[in-house]
């Protein structure tokens, strides 16, 4: 129509045909609304500015980085956030638009999870720190929380080589004795315990919630909360990655113990008459028994993952297999994983997400105890296994049964399953609201079978004859537990810009119950036979137990969270959770928490004063948490059935209350206050943070010495009289640049201090702990002490003669005391010495704990490495002091340095034996730095692997725990254990180190 108006036109009039044509363009674009959302790494940030290019028109993004906006169908959105790179989308006429911003600063702009809800880390007011999951799944371990050990400051992960074990963390310190000491884990909104059945390759990030902005989950984060996020799909082509590595671990540090003539030389001394040519158990060798029951194991770790999606819905699936046979021979694990998220958009305002993981292990064991302390005690002279399939007798020589037939002979097999999911459903009815519900699940099950192959001293059959080591009748043992968590949240979020002023508020309801139950059952002479292995074809009439328990907890809370943010300069975060508890009596309790923020550099006369900063953030915060991780009976009063009372020569039976609970028993409270500042600066090139906490637990458990009139068994009484607190300093620092065009490096390191301290016990028992055999308990937790002190005689040198005894209190009875022996310190002068004289000698605890850490990229190369260590905790050498025989075997280097009257020492008595009392004699320095990760990798050019339709390729090799520069003498200075004996090497897994290659494959 328009050309045909033109040719009726007269060229003077062709300026009128232009202006026709552009009315008509006009009239014939439209205005559509948009909406989608902005993520970084997938997860949603909130606070972005979508801006319709060249127009005013524009919108920020709500809490979970959703925005809405109208635009003509032809336009240009641009979405601009401090700290990222700006990203302009055609809308080409979409009406969905889902933009992931990369980061030009990635220190202090990413977004940052804080349970509920996540927040930009320029905002936050609390101490967060932050792992990718990137850095995590570099290191071959199979939780996430040990490839964590030094790269947050104020977080000490404390590992074992143990397969299947979960490492011990601890954040900012002990903050209780018999409350529990471990964090919260809460992965994808499912809080939990145990994070074993979680793929390291599944996850976004990791954050640690360190200071009072972990009272958002109330009772449950007096130590600390741990948030996991995982892996979701994006929107466009279905991606295929694959992620994988082999290779081995092997002990990395043993110790060498005495060989057949430094043991003999020790017998002799302890027992002259003794002949070893008279013993046929005897052989002419030497047995290395870590040798025989040690290998260097296998492990390999699969992952492959699926994603994609549409506008309308995204998926990730994933699937994960890892093998790791363990140190022990007969130790080896079996672990597959798989996980589906979702994301449904099932209309503008309304969004489904689904998570669903399911985790099966199967684990063969190795008992601890008993059997694998054996190897460190058993005789080098007597053979581990002959040619025709006979163990030596170490038994009938005086010393501990042979622990090579006493692991043979175990089959200790767990299998477990696991379900855990969320589902969560997210409404939107305007701009600034957003309505949730969400319920979680998790569900575990899990078998153990414990099976005793019967043996006897018989030629014909397993052990050499003449031996005292055996058993008559097998035995089956079976154990079955399941437990159930569920959660139902409902919140709802005001997320509101006017102005300056940003306001978001969070409000909701929480409900939580957590079962459980267990069933055990062992019989003897069940059938050899595998295949037979139940308990119904084993002896009825003999050691027959059976067993059923359980446990039930609920808890109901309400939460509500105000974040304010006005000009990018001030901050203020305030929260309070109202916590309701089955385990108290008082069941209820509030927890709130403050925190205030200043941006410095956004104040002119910083700006002006120190160019070279770029960002520079001054923050406190105060909160209270609590903490209800006791047992759920502990207030209420138990008793005895079918106990006998007399009247005269009548007996009646009924019951009766046989313990004291405290029927006003409540949960500890943790107060901490924290002050900190963060910062960037030389065009974000250098970056860094520094913490100064006191966190101080009230109301903490101990017990109390009650009068024996009461009734009580144990004559003490579990109640709230302590106090414990904890002080500290964090600090990190963290440099990246470049070197001309090809050469990208990173450098980075932390250390936190921190002194832990009981403060009053306010009439309660010392709590004594730390059982190292003959010698008792070895730990004490009194006023003024660090949680798990060592309290032992001193030893202040060795008698060098018989004077020197004679003018010296000593030990136990004077006559058995020889030139040789330990002596001690008199501490009450009273020139005698006994349990009076011991000392406090310092705890495991660490003054300080550390990591650092270096990396470079150079044309397709990548190096990293990083370093983790400790200083000032002290570790008690329990395995050598854990002597009931004579005849037990000891290490090499105490063999050549102990006591001789023809080569005197002043350090190393000439015997240790079962009358050796704990002492600082046993006390070692728990230093030590370790490399805990050496990666070099190499990724092949995309333009040889574009024909080959592959996006990325890379190949590496990775050494874990490649060296360990320790004082300690013993197997490894990490020593997992409970707050009140830790730092006891007695049983310990021998620490591994791990060297393997690897493989990632994207397409």
């Amino acid at each position: 129509m328009l050309k045909l108006l033109s040719s009726f036109l007269a060229p003077k009039h062709q300026i009128l045909t232009i202006l026709l044509c552009l009315w008509s363009g006009v009239l014939l674009a439209k205005d559509i609304k948009i909406t989608g959302i902005v993520t970084d790494n997938g997860i949603g940030v909130p606070g972005v500015t979508v801006k319709v290019k060249g127009t005013a028109t524009g919108t920020l993004t709500d809490v979970e980085g959703k925005y809405s906006i109208t635009a003509d169908e032809n336009a240009t959105l641009t979405f601009s956030f401090i700290g990222f790179n700006t990203v302009e989308e055609n809308i080409a006429n979409r009406t969905q638009i889902n933009v992931n911003l990369t980061a030009a600063s990635q220190v202090l702009d990413e977004v940052i999870v804080v349970g509920y809800g996540s927040q930009r880390k320029r905002d936050l007011t609390g101490s967060i720190g932050k792992v990718k999951g990137e850095e995590l799944f570099k290191q071959p371990v199979q939780t996430a929380t040990q490839a964590l050990q030094g790269k947050v400051a104020g977080v000490q992960i404390i590992a074992s080589g143990q397969p299947n074990t979960q490492p011990q963390v601890r954040i900012r310190g002990i903050g209780s004795a018999l409350a529990g000491v471990n964090p919260l884990y809460v992965v994808d909104g499912v809080l939990t315990d145990d994070i074993r059945n979680i793929n390291n390759n599944d996850i976004v990030s990791l954050e640690v919630l360190k200071d009072a902005s972990a009272s958002i989950y109330g009772v449950r984060a007096a130590n600390g909360v741990i948030l996991i996020t995982t892996k979701k799909g994006k929107a466009g082509e279905i991606k295929v990655n694959y992620d994988g590595n082999t290779g081995f671990r092997q002990a990395a540090n043993l110790v060498k113990m005495a060989n057949r003539d430094q043991y003999l030389d020790y017998l002799k001394e302890i027992a002259p008459t003794f002949n070893a040519a008279a013993s046929p158990h005897a052989f002419a060798g030497t047995t290395d028994w870590y040798d025989a029951v040690l290998r260097r194991g296998q492990q390999q770790n699969h992952n492959i993952s699926v994603s994609g999606g549409s506008e309308k819905s995204t998926f990730y699936i994933s699937g994960g297999y890892i093998v790791d046979n363990g140190i022990v021979t007969t130790n080896d694990f079996r672990r597959i994983t798989f996980r589906i998220n979702n994301d449904y958009n099932i209309s503008k305002r309304l969004k489904l997400t689904t998570q669903l993981s399911y985790t099966r292990g199967n684990e063969k064991g190795v008992e601890l105890g008993d059997t694998y302390r054996s190897v460190y005690r058993a005789s080098p002279m007597v053979i581990a296994k002959d040619e025709n399939g006979k163990y030596g007798n170490t038994s009938a020589f005086g010393n501990v049964g042979n622990p090579l037939l006493s692991m043979d002979t175990r089959n200790d097999r767990t299998q477990t399953s696991r379900f855990q999911g969320n589902v969560a459903l997210e409404y939107t009815p305007i701009e600034w609201l957003k309505l949730r519900t969400a319920f979680s699940a998790d569900n575990g099950f899990s078998n153990n079978r414990v099976y005793l192959t019967p043996f006897q001293t018989d030629l014909n059959t397993y052990i050499t004859s003449g031996g005292n080591q055996r058993r008559l009748n097998s035995q089956l043992n079976l154990t079955e537990n399941r437990f159930l968590r569920w959660i139902a949240d409902n919140t709802a979020t005001f997320a509101k810009s006017f102005g300056k002023h940003d306001v978001t508020l969070l409000v909701g309801s929480i409900t939580e119950k957590f079962t459980t139950n267990q069933i055990t059952g062992s019989r003897i002479n069940v059938p050899v036979n595998e295949d037979l292995w139940y308990l119904g074809l084993g002896n009825p009439d003999s050691q027959l137990s059976n067993g059923s328990t359980g446990d039930l907890q609920t808890r109901q809370s309400f939460v509500g969270r105000l974040n304010y943010n006005f000009d990018g300069k001030y901050l203020l975060t305030a929260s309070l959770r109202r916590d309701g508890s089955s385990k108290f009596v008082q069941r209820w309790g509030n927890f709130p928490t403050i925190g205030a923020g200043w941006v410095l550099s956004e104040e002119s006369f910083i700006k002006n004063t120190l160019p070279f900063l770029d960002f520079l953030k001054l923050r406190g915060s105060w909160g209270k948490v609590g903490n209800d991780n006791i047992e759920s009976a502990a207030y209420i009063l138990t008793a005895g059935v079918n106990v006998p009372y007399y009247f005269g020569s009548t007996i009646a039976y009924g019951s009766v209350i046989q313990d004291i609970k405290d029927q006003n028993l409540r949960w500890e409270a943790s107060e901490q206050a924290d002050i900190g500042f963060e910062f960037t600066a030389l065009n974000n090139r250098l970056s860094g943070e520094m913490d100064y906490y006191n966190k101080k637990v009230n109301d903490a458990l101990a017990y109390r010495i009650i009068p024996a009139i009461f009734g009580d068994p144990d004559n003490q009484l579990l109640t709230n009289v302590a106090s414990f607190v904890n002080k500290g300093i964090e600090l990190s620092l963290n440099w990246k640049d470049k070197i001309g065009k090809g050469l990208n490096y990173t450098f980075g390191g932390n250390i936190s201090f921190n002194k832990n301290q009981l403060l009053g016990l306010n009439g309660g028992q010392a709590l004594l702990a730390g059982s190292v055999g003959q010698q008792g308990l070895v730990t004490r937790t009194d006023n003024g002490r660090e949680v798990g002190s060592f309290y032992v005689l001193n030893a202040i040198g060795v008698f060098q003669n018989q004077a020197e005894i004679d003018a010296s209190p000593v030990f136990g009875t004077r006559a058995n005391v020889k030139p040789g022996d330990l002596k001690y310190q008199d501490v009450d002068g009273n020139n005698v010495i006994d349990a009076n004289d011991k000392i406090y000698a310092g705890s495991y605890q660490p003054k300080a704990y550390y990591g650092f850490n270096l990396g470079l990229d150079f044309k397709g190369f990548d190096f990293s490495t990083d370093f983790y260590g400790s200083y000032g905790g002290k570790i008690y050498n329990g395995k050598r002091a854990f002597r009931f025989e004579n005849t037990d075997n000891l290490e090499a280097a105490y063999a050549d340095a102990r006591w001789k009257a023809d080569r005197p020492s002043n350090t190393d008595p000439r015997i240790i034996n079962s009358a050796t009392p704990a002492s600082t004699y046993f006390i070692e320095s728990g230093d030590f730095i370790r490399l805990n990760n050496l990666t070099l990798g190499y990724s092949i050019p995309k333009g040889l692997l574009n024909k080959a339709k592959i996006e990325r390729c890379r190949v590496y090799f990775v050494a874990q725990n490649l060296f360990t520069i320790s004082k300690f003498s013993g197997f490894s200075p990490e020593l997992p254990a409970g707050p009140l004996e830790s730092g006891i090497e007695l049983n310990t897994y021998p620490t591994t180190r791990t060297i393997a290659v690897g493989l990632n494959l994207g397409f």
